[in-house]
């Protein structure tokens, strides 16, 4: 084998490896905040991501305080109703977010997996959802 395709498979092997470990430190839940969230949420949660110069008059909501804003509650259902779409217009027009449980559900049923018909692709959606509302409500502000 030539040396320079030896040092490719090393370091396409370090790589992996490296990003297994630090996956392994990285709960489920915040791996689909960093996936679904980050952009415009930002990194800390507080609406301040990437992307929120190019949303036209939409306010991005500081996910840091949600229980607080809740009576010192954490708001799960409604929270879960917003990622998951059940919550799709409000009375104030129509939703900015975009609709996550659908496109977990999604994902789910265009998999070539037999475990993922109609009933599994919702289970994988919800999973996906609560594992994401937990995150957020690890980073409530105090």
């Amino acid at each position: 084998m030539p040396s320079s395709r030896l040092l490719t498979y090393l370091f396409a092997g370090a790589v992996v490896s490296g990003t297994a470990v630090q996956a392994q430190e990285m709960t489920l839940g915040e791996f689909e905040y960093r996936n679904s969230c980050v952009a415009c949420h930002g990194t800390s949660g507080k609406g301040d991501g990437p992307v929120t110069d190019f949303l036209s008059g939409a306010t991005v909501p500081d996910l840091t305080v949600l229980q607080s804003n809740n009576g010192g509650v954490f708001p799960v259902s409604a929270v879960y109703e917003a990622i998951s779409g059940a919550e799709v217009a409000s009375a104030h027009g129509t939703r900015d977010m975009p609709i996550w449980g659908s496109r977990f559900r999604e994902r789910a049923a265009d998999s070539n997996d037999p475990h993922f018909s109609v009933p599994g692709a919702q289970l994988y959606a919800n999973t996906r959802i609560l594992a994401l509302i937990e995150y957020l409500a690890s980073i409530q502000a105090e």
